[in-house]
């Protein structure tokens, strides 16, 4: 079961179909691995072992009579702990929740439940998300699996974390501002975050109706390899009947796509932050093996990402206090951590209130003409962050520009997908990222799964 523990979810599901892998043995594997990093990590905050293991069992009894449930079947998860899931404490990393107990799972964790999905516990979170550095007053600081000096990024730290680590093969994490996508950079894992009103988000800590802001958060799944993204985010799309963004939009087949023929826009530095060098070198480096493999690729950034990161920066400090107040009053929380309470300045609550509208015209009106870009390329080959992990603390000097390479594709509704694609010169793991226009995470799959199998993708934490 060694190594088992880090195949995919695929390879997972597969075996377990063919007879030669039963679901009580891979999450028990997973398990005993929780149990072994855990202690140096800190990713995995509630566990349901007993729950889990009767699950697998129950399924074993159903494959062993040639009925499965579902693509999943038996393949062992952990979902953020800003997801309900019903029996299991969700806490979203706030006091307020510190004993909240869901009835039932937020709809995208049901839906890889009914897909055959056996849920291990739950990983850790910022509070309310709102942070790049995955600590909170009830569960305490996340480590990088790599280095547990630094930091796994955030806010889906914890799902990083334990993916990386072997402990879960699949995860679900939210993405307001980068939180799926540059903890997976961070982490060495895969993630997308998925085009504006692909997910639902009900039952999420940052729900659906969160005003202007509603439409930056999306939910969507990480894992360590690319194919399982391309597996479980159809599993989980498409309208809940309550989430009032979401549509019912087709889902294109990577497998489908003629990525020979796509035209890539790539670069390594978005003028605005410059990114290490060893971010530049390994974007450079996909770029050219890209290339070399017969991709068609330009460099050439967005016209509009100045304007963008600045719009997004204005945005963010215009909202953020206000919303972070509401939710805090929502769930009845008095008591913050350091991390949130950065945004509860005095000059961001007085903000609170006083969005111009001027701005939200300003930000359609950069949205409408970046889509104009996609006339000339089909995909955007860029940065996932502009640094690698750092020690732990170093997030809370970062301004939103420095978020800007992801977070100006949750203003813009565009699909992203982060993969791992080399490694620091300290050993750390460096991810690219994938994006595409909207609606064609078809697209962002299918260079990402080149990118992956071109640049060598996964490799196992010495931990």
């Amino acid at each position: 079961m060694t190594e088992a523990i880090y195949w995919s979810a695929c390879r997972i599901a597969r075996q377990i179909r063919a007879g030669s892998l039963t679901s009580s043995a891979i999450v028990e594997a997973c398990l005993e691995r929780i149990e072994r990093v855990n202690p140096s990590i800190n990713a995995v905050v509630q566990l349901a072992a007993e729950r889990a293991l009767a699950e697998a069992h129950a399924l074993d009894r159903l494959g062993a009579r040639e009925q499965f449930r579902g693509p999943l079947h038996g393949v062992p998860i952990t979902i953020k702990d800003s997801l309900d899931t019903e029996g299991i404490v969700t806490t979203g990393g706030t006091l307020g929740r510190r004993d909240y107990v869901p009835q039932q799972d937020a709809p995208v964790v049901a839906r890889l439940r009914a897909a055959g999905a056996v849920l291990l516990g739950k990983t850790n979170t910022p509070e309310l998300t709102f942070s790049g550095e995955t600590n909170n007053l009830i569960y305490g600081r996340t480590n990088n699996p790599y280095d547990l000096e630094r930091s796994p990024g955030g806010s889906s730290g914890g799902a990083a974390a334990i993916i990386a680590s072997g402990g879960a093969a699949l995860e679900l994490g939210s993405d307001t501002g980068g939180s799926i996508r540059e903890p997976a950079h961070l982490c060495g894992i895969t993630g997308i975050k998925p085009t504006s009103g692909r997910t639902p988000r009900s039952g999420h800590i940052v729900p659906y109706g969160g005003g202007a802001l509603d439409s930056l958060t999306q939910i969507g799944p990480m894992a360590r390899y690319v194919e399982d993204l391309v597996l479980a985010l159809p599993l989980i799309c498409g309208p809940d009947g309550r989430d009032p963004a979401v549509v019912p939009a087709i889902m294109g087949d990577p497998g489908a796509v003629d990525v020979a023929g796509l035209g890539v826009a790539w670069f390594a530095d978005n003028g605005v932050v410059t990114p290490t060098d060893d971010i530049q070198r390994v974007v450079t480096a996909t770029a050219q093996a890209l290339r070399a493999a017969g991709f068609r690729l330009e460099q050439k950034l967005l016209p509009e990402t100045r304007e963008l990161v600045d719009l997004t920066t204005e945005f963010r400090e215009a909202t953020n206090a206000g919303f972070i107040l509401r939710l805090l009053q929502r769930y009845g929380t008095e008591q913050t951590g350091a991390e949130l309470r950065g945004y509860l300045t005095e000059a961001g609550v007085a903000n609170a209130n006083r969005l111009d509208p001027a701005l939200l015209e300003a930000i359609d009106d950069a949205r409408s003409r970046a889509l104009g870009f996609f006339a000339d390329y089909d995909a955007i080959l860029c940065p996932a962050s502009f640094a690698v992990a750092r020690p732990h603390g170093a997030s809370h000097a970062d301004s939103f520009d420095d978020w800007g390479y992801v977070q100006i594709h949750n203003l813009l509704g565009w699909p992203g997908v982060s993969v791992r694609a080399g490694t620091s010169a300290e050993g750390l793991p460096v991810g690219v990222q994938v994006v595409a226009a909207p609606w064609r995470e078809d697209i962002a799959l299918a260079l990402a799964q080149q990118v992956e199998n071109i640049m060598g993708g996964y490799s196992p934490p010495p931990l």
